[in-house]
């Protein structure tokens, strides 16, 4: 490295100890310096969030001129594969491999994967726009081209995301583990935010032309980000033949052992329905700031990343005091109160045309999302059997994966329902994107109700049925 890269490093790794929640999940024999470097796999993550769920599906509603439900869905299609995150994570608990590998082959085939979705987007949506040259090819070329880039892409960040959360966890102790995911989860909301900064920024005015390059280097920067992170993260291990010849429990033993643990049902049911009510209005986010409150791209784009300082908000009040011994699902359901309180707030923000309460809902409605999910997941390790790390977050992430491209895919046709019923036109232009959160609000008073019979008092150890 030279000197302005060590500089840089050493910068990033002085902010650790001051401000990063989590930051006391190093040990010596892991220091920050090499868990930071390992969450760039997050970071990476977060800017692919970022370009699919809330720059190209704004670009693709209001510039193109696609209908939302076509958006929706095609946002949506990386949830196809979200149920193989419990196998990806299954595999890597008991991959074995000449060299000893466990985690890598499955990340840097996930990053391949990822950088090969955003390859190809950007020619796909050339064709999609029917602009130029494109209009010699049918719509459908571009449709399908589009929907491919995307499966791609969620497939790619399915698997390096998964698989990185279990690499994490087989570099730390076991007391140390939540921490450390928890860690992780923090970097990919960083991610998400300097993103969705830095392309609000690149694309303030915005052309076909800058969107595409926006995209290319999204693409470059992946490969180089997820290269640093996982130099010698996992050591060289010379197998034996006796080694590899040894037999590995198939993912169905290892499921029903996983599915036989405390309330493992109940707990999949309340992330699902909770996961689902926050990301109903991913894809309407800047959609409805752009139509109903008149906002810029570049200011649409900022307010993911006000999404995401919301959820890092949420998950740096989680740690403080989860860290004191409260009860995980306490915390979630706290969240879930936070996050209707927030999504009231959006629902105002039409009728009294202010942006300012529509940016403070968004915000609140992170920390409702960032307090719910640390709160599950860290009820999901809490609870993950001996050895199986990589199936407990892989069906945590699975689960949660699905019920937020369900609900991205509902939240879009929901909203273009809403928009062809004539009897709710009083509610003038954004009454889709308010039944939408309406019934969010909804949705999370279930999910509150699902949750009832696992809040415990904070340092109740005792067994969940």
């Amino acid at each position: 490295m030279n000197s302005i890269s060590q500089r840089a490093m050493r910068a990033w790794v002085g902010l650790g100890p001051r401000f990063l929640p989590f930051a006391d999940a190093a040990s010596a024999e892991v220091p920050l310096s090499r868990l930071l470097r390992l969450s760039l796999v997050q970071v990476s993550v977060g800017m692919s969030l970022v370009l699919m769920v809330g720059t190209l599906n704004r670009v693709m509603i209001v510039e193109l001129g696609i209908s939302a439900g076509l958006v929706a869905t095609m946002i949506a299609l990386p949830v196809l594969f979200a149920p193989f995150r419990a196998l990806i994570g299954q595999s890597s608990d008991t991959h074995v491999s000449v060299l000893g590998w466990k985690r890598v082959p499955f990340l840097f085939n996930g990053t391949m994967v990822q950088f090969g979705g955003l390859a190809l987007m950007p020619f796909a949506l050339l064709v999609l726009s029917g602009g130029g040259a494109a209009k010699d090819y049918p719509v459908w070329i571009g449709q399908a081209a589009a929907a491919l880039s995307f499966l791609l892409v969620g497939a790619g960040v399915h698997t390096t995301q998964t698989v990185v959360l279990a690499l994490a966890t087989d570099l730390t102790s076991e007391d140390r583990r939540p921490k450390v995911v928890g860690l992780m989860y923090v970097m990919l909301l960083v991610g998400t935010i300097a993103s969705a900064l830095i392309f609000g920024h690149l694309l303030e005015e915005f052309t076909p032309g800058r969107l595409i390059q926006v995209i290319q280097g999204t693409a470059v920067v992946t490969i180089a980000l997820n290269g640093i992170a996982l130099w010698k993260q996992e050591s060289l291990k010379r197998m034996t033949a006796a080694e590899l010849a040894a037999p590995q429990p198939s993912f169905r033993d290892s499921m029903r052992r996983y599915m036989q643990g405390e309330a493992a049902r109940r707990r999949l049911v309340a992330v699902g329905l909770g996961t689902m009510a926050f990301g109903m209005q991913d894809v309407l986010l800047e959609p409805y700031g752009g139509e109903i409150l008149g906002l810029s791209v570049a200011d649409t784009t900022k307010l993911t990343a006000a999404l995401a300082g919301g959820g890092l908000i949420g998950f740096g009040m989680a740690s403080q005091v989860l860290s004191r011994g409260a009860d995980a699902f306490t915390m979630a359901g706290l969240g879930t109160l936070v996050g209707i309180l927030g999504f009231a707030g959006v629902i105002a923000a039409a009728p009294a045309g202010s942006p300012m309460l529509f940016a403070a809902g968004v915000i609140v409605i992170g920390a409702g999302g960032g307090l719910f999910g640390h709160g599950t997941l860290t009820a999901a390790m809490n609870y993950a059997p001996e050895g199986q790390a990589g199936l407990a977050l892989g069906t945590w992430g699975a689960i949660q994966a699905t019920a937020a491209g369900l609900g991205i895919a509902v939240g879009g046709l929901l909203r273009d329902v809403a928009m062809s019923i004539g009897a709710l036109e009083g509610l003038g232009a954004a009454r889709g994107y308010m039944i939408v959160y309406a019934t969010e609000i909804v949705l999370l008073l279930a999910t509150l109700a699902a949750m009832s019979s696992l809040f415990r008092p904070a340092g109740d150890q005792s067994t969940r049925g």
